[in-house]
């Protein structure tokens, strides 16, 4: 049974750099192991929705529940592809997940329709839709200023030609998210987490460094999910 892991954290907190270093650091361990980025900007209805949405295309204004529509669609569109993934590698990990849709569409309203709108859509993606929820969550907590420095470092993206999208561009959103990510992942909503921390003092830790620590997690998982399947072969056999 493949273990789900969800990278996830604020825009410019290294959540893909971090995934496929982490997805590279399982394979030399002897795990196999892919990086499922969301959203599918090409390759669903949700994710060519949400590019016009993000690059500021779309001709109506989106509330933030029809937002969360567009990306539980996404991922409900992926429900089978995630699945193949699973059946083919022992991990697969999530550049982006279902908390992502939480914070984001969370950070959009006033604060005391914050709790609400996230159980709302946990709730839509998970039991309406079907998408499984991850094994472990992974908050990269990148401070602000930080995270706007490697926003600068991104290439093109397929779905704008900008420098920022939408919500990359807006400080207070971000703000928002980061506060919003910080709680849930103390709370444990969505599953258990971890939090990471990309900086070190006043620098920036390595991105295999902040892989490995990530890796560690994972590693433990894995061991976790191998004693049990032992536990009940010798159960079974009893």
């Amino acid at each position: 049974m493949s273990v789900l892991v969800a990278i996830e954290g604020a825009d410019g907190a290294g959540k893909a750099t971090a995934a496929a270093n982490v997805r590279d650091a399982l394979v030399a361990r002897g795990f196999s192991a892919s990086v499922i980025s969301f959203p599918r900007y090409t390759e669903t209805v949700g994710g060519v929705a949400l590019g016009k949405f993000l690059s500021g295309r779309m001709p109506v204004p989106v509330t933030p529940k029809a937002a969360a529509v567009l990306y539980g669609l996404d991922r409900l569109e992926s429900v089978s592809f995630v699945a193949q993934e699973a059946a083919a590698n022992d991990v697969v990990i999530f550049d982006r997940y279902i908390a992502s849709n939480m914070v984001y569409q969370a950070s959009k309203v006033a604060s005391e329709d914050a709790a609400y709108l996230m159980q709302w859509i946990f709730r839509l993606e998970t039991e309406t839709f079907g998408v499984a929820p991850p094994d472990l969550s992974i908050y990269l907590d990148t401070p602000i200023e930080n995270a706007r420095e490697l926003m600068l470092l991104k290439g093109r993206r397929s779905y704008t030609d900008r420098q920022h999208d939408e919500h990359e561009a807006d400080t207070a959103l971000q703000r928002n998210v980061r506060r919003h990510y910080a709680a849930i992942a103390s709370q444990g909503l969505v599953g258990p987490w971890r939090t990471v921390h990309t900086v070190s003092g006043d620098r920036l830790r390595s991105p295999q460094n902040i892989a490995l620590e990530i890796a560690g997690y994972v590693l433990k998982l894995l061991e976790q999910d191998r004693e049990e399947v032992r536990e009940r072969a010798t159960i079974s056999r009893a």
